[in-house]
C-alpha cells in the first residue's frame, strides 16, 4: 500500500550492499570507520548506526560532539570519533566515551584542561596535507609533541580534497606523499608507529593503496561513488517519496504559487504535493530547474517552492490525488541525478532532508 504522506525510506540491505563493496576495494585486515554525521546523511544515524554495528563496523565518525551523545543513548557501543569538537565539549566527550580529534593548539589546550581526562584517554590528531580546513601543519610537529607531553595519541589522520576528481590525481598523490612524511617524522619523534587513516570514499576506490590502518566512508556508504563508473557497485540507501495531495485545472494567463512564480501560456493540469523548502526541496529546485516522477513519467516542478508545498506539472500523465510522487530513489532517479538540474550534489540535499519527514526501514 502507498503511503499517502511524505516519507523517506531507508534500503538496509543495499547499505550492506555498499559496504561489502568497498570492503572488497581493501585488504581484510583494513579497519573500516562509517561517517553517520547529519543525521547519517539524512536518514537517521541511530537506524544506519544500529545496522553498521551489526556488519562489524571498526568505527563510526560524526561531526559534533551532540551527534555522538546521542548514538550513546540509543545503546550504540562502537568507539566514535568526533572530527570537529569544540573547546567546550571535552568533559561531555569523556563522559560519553567519544575519541576527540585535535586538530589545533586551542583544542589540545581545552582536551588537556578536562578534570575527567585520563592518562591513556583515546584520541586522534589531523594534520592538514592541503585541504586547509583543519589540522595541524607539518611544520608544528615539534611543538605539538612537546604539548601532548604524555598523552598519546591511537590514530593520526588527514583529509583528501580531490580524490574524486581525475583531473587532481596529482594533487591527491601529493597529498598522500605529505602524509607520509608528516606520518614517518611524527612517529620517528615519538619513538613508536602509530595507526593511520587518510582514504575517504573516492580515496578507497581510486588510490586503495594509501589505505593504511584504517579507511573512512561516509557517501560511498549511502550510495554515491562521485563517479557513474559505480553506479551498478554502490545503490542509494535512501529514497525519498510523497504522494499528490490536489489536483487543480489552470487556465491560460493564470498564475501558480508565491509571487505569480508560474504564469501559464496555456492550460494546464497540476499537482500540490506536501514537501517543500522546510522538508530540504530549497527553493533552487522551483519554476522548472527540476522534475519528479508521477507513474512513471517525468513532471517539472513549477512555480516556487512552498514552506511545506511545492507544484508540478501533470497535464501529460495520467493520475489521481493519492497516487505516489518519487522525488528520488535507488531505481527511477537518484539523489544525484536530481540535483544535477540545480546545478548542486547530492550530499547537500541528503543531507536537509527534515527530521520532520516520516522514516521507514526497508530491510
Amino acid at each position: 500500500m502507498i503511503n499517502q504522506e511524505t516519507v523517506v525510506e531507508i534500503n538496509l540491505s543495499n547499505l550492506k550492499k555498499n559496504l561489502d563493496f568497498l570492503k572488497s576495494k581493501i585488504r581484510k585486515e583494513t579497519l573500516v570507520m562509517a561517517v553517520v554525521k547529519a543525521f547519517a546523511y539524512g536518514s537517521d544515524s541511530t537506524i544506519i548506526s544500529k545496522k553498521l554495528e551489526k556488519e562489524k563496523i571498526d568505527y563510526l565518525a560524526v561531526a559534533y560532539t551532540v551527534e555522538g551523545m546521542e548514538l550513546r543513548d540509543k545503546g550504540i557501543t562502537t568507539p566514535i570519533l568526533v572530527l570537529h569538537p569544540q573547546i567546550n565539549d571535552f568533559d561531555k566527550i569523556i563522559d560519553f566515551e567519544l575519541e576527540p580529534s585535535i586538530y589545533s593548539f586551542r583544542v589540545l589546550k581545552a582536551f588537556m584542561n578536562s578534570k575527567k581526562l585520563t592518562k591513556n584517554y583515546p584520541f586522534q590528531i589531523k594534520f592538514n596535507t592541503g585541504l586547509n580546513r583543519l589540522g595541524f601543519n607539518e611544520n608544528q610537529i615539534d611543538k605539538l609533541i612537546l604539548s601532548l607531553k604524555n598523552l598519546k595519541p591511537n590514530f593520526i589522520f588527514s583529509h583528501l580534497g580531490a580524490s574524486e576528481d581525475v583531473l587532481e590525481k596529482s594533487f591527491t598523490n601529493e597529498q598522500i606523499k605529505k602524509f607520509i612524511f608528516i606520518s614517518s617524522d611524527f612517529e620517528n619523534k615519538i619513538g613508536r608507529k602509530i595507526k593511520k587513516h587518510i582514504l575517504n570514499t573516492s580515496g578507497i576506490l581510486n588510490f586503495s593503496e594509501a589505505q593504511f590502518e584504517m579507511v573512512r566512508t561516509g557517501i560511498g556508504l549511502y550510495g554515491f561513488g562521485n563517479d557513474s563508473k559505480f553506479n551498478d557497485n554502490l545503490k542509494p540507501v535512501i529514497s525519498l517519496k510523497t504522494i499528490i495531495s490536489q489536483i487543480n485545472h489552470i487556465k491560460k494567463g493564470e498564475s501558480v504559487g508565491y509571487n505569480r512564480g508560474f504564469l501559464s501560456k496555456k492550460s494546464i493540469t497540476t499537482a500540490t504535493l506536501p514537501i517543500g523548502h522546510a522538508d530540504g526541496i530549497n527553493r533552487q529546485y522551483g519554476n522548472g530547474k527540476a522534475s519528479v516522477m508521477v507513474n512513471g513519467k517525468s513532471a517539472l516542478i513549477i512555480g516556487n517552492i512552498c514552506m511545506d508545498m511545492m507544484m508540478i506539472d501533470i497535464s501529460n500523465i495520467i493520475c489521481n490525488e493519492g497516487d505516489e510522487v518519487i522525488i528520488f530513489d535507488d531505481k527511477n532517479v537518484s539523489a544525484e541525478e536530481f540535483t544535477e538540474s540545480a546545478g548542486t550534489i547530492s550530499y547537500e540535499i541528503l543531507t536537509a532532508l527534515s527530521k520532520r519527514i516520516k522514516r521507514i526501514v526497508i530491510n
